[in-house]
């Protein structure tokens, strides 16, 4: 492996960009921490191109620059990259404009979501130490170990591109694999909008009336709280509270703090007196249905047809050396049971296999 960089001053990720700024593609690796923050802390970033790996800190430079070569034609490739692109888009204020996920590509050639030293041992046939993945990248001095673990997160990934490339041109599916990776970028960061934050509570779609009321306002209080204290929303509120004080709409301190899962630590500084609040008001407005679940349900007289449609792509996917979650989720089968205009009746999965799975359905009773 390429001895690399250790990156601690501006004028030597001026550097770096220079190099950076003419080549067609680069890799990039990220380490962060998210366990105690709201938004994940970038730690270190690892930059590798031919012939050279630059591991830069940005507890000591500015990543601003970096922005440049996102922005710029070169196409960055990355492995398993969804967390990555929204630490870049924090840091950088932006994401690549063009990307290459070798974890979503070896799924074109059969590879279940491998992870990096999976695929680098199958690729290249080259076994990665990954022994230090619960490191604390935040400390300092990153000892020698440290370094040179996140120094081969990237080291071959270029390889492994140009690899990937060649299996995927040969079968007819380099277009598909980079219509995925395009779609990943497509979806950006992850939805944080307060209002909208009630749908990762799955027990929050069991509510009705005012319960379901004051639940998405519980929600939607507890993601500005953390967002403005950078704290994970669990430590501000866990769900199980957050629902428990939905359901008993306490007026008083006393009542708050008889609910399930709710204790002093999430109460201090004012917060319970403010979270009563948050009740309240939430009660005061008139009650709502249950909020909007899940999708309405595959039609009665369709329902044996996700089974045997979810079977045969299942086989599809075993005799193309797909990944059959890549290839289409239940969730897939059923929008396009339901006539959907979803993900298996259009782009690279509606020439794969969705007109033939509607075939499949008129075999069912």
């Amino acid at each position: 492996m390429i001895d690399p960089e250790y990156v601690t001053t501006a004028a030597g990720f001026a550097s770096v960009i220079d190099h950076l700024r003419d080549e067609p593609r680069y890799a990039v690796d990220t380490e962060f921490h998210r366990e105690r923050t709201y938004s994940p802390t970038v730690a270190l970033v690892q930059i590798a191109w031919p012939g050279h790996i630059a591991l830069v800190d940005p507890l000591a430079v500015d990543l601003a620059p970096f922005a440049e070569i996102l922005d710029g034609d070169g196409l960055a490739v990355l492995h398993a990259s969804t967390q990555d692109l929204e630490v870049m888009d924090l840091a950088c204020g932006t994401a690549p404009k063009r990307l290459f996920d070798t974890q979503v590509a070896a799924g074109f050639i059969g590879m279940s979501s491998p992870s990096l030293a999976a695929l680098t041992e199958k690729l290249l046939k080259i076994r990665l130490v990954k022994d230090d993945r619960l490191t604390d990248w935040l400390q300092r001095p990153l000892r020698a170990e440290q370094l040179s673990y996140a120094a081969s997160d990237v080291a071959h990934l270029l390889e492994i591109h140009d690899l990937l490339v060649s299996r995927l041109g040969g079968r007819g599916r380099l277009g598909w694999a980079q219509d995925e990776c395009d779609e990943v970028l497509r979806k950006g960061r992850p939805n944080r909008d307060p209002a909208e934050s009630w749908r990762r509570i799955k027990e929050i779609r069991q509510l009705k009336g005012r319960a379901a009321t004051v639940a998405r306002a519980l929600a939607a209080w507890r993601e500005r709280r953390a967002a403005a204290i950078d704290q994970p929303v669990r430590f501000v509120l866990p769900d199980l509270a957050l629902v428990a004080v939905a359901q008993r709409a306490p007026s008083t301190l006393a009542e708050l703090r008889a609910v399930r899962g709710v204790d002093d630590r999430h109460l201090g500084g004012g917060i319970g007196t403010e979270l009563l609040a948050v009740v309240a008001d939430a009660e005061n407005l008139a009650p709502r249905t249950a909020p909007a679940g899940p999708p309405p349900e595959v039609p009665r007289d369709l329902r044996p047809a996700v089974a045997l449609v979810s079977a045969w792509i299942g086989q599809v996917a075993t005799d193309e050396d797909l990944d059959p979650a890549l290839l289409g989720t239940r969730a897939d089968i059923e929008a396009l049971l339901r006539g959907d205009d979803g993900r298996l009746s259009q782009g690279w999965r509606a020439e794969a296999v969705g007109a033939h799975a509607l075939v499949v359905t008129l075999d069912v009773p």
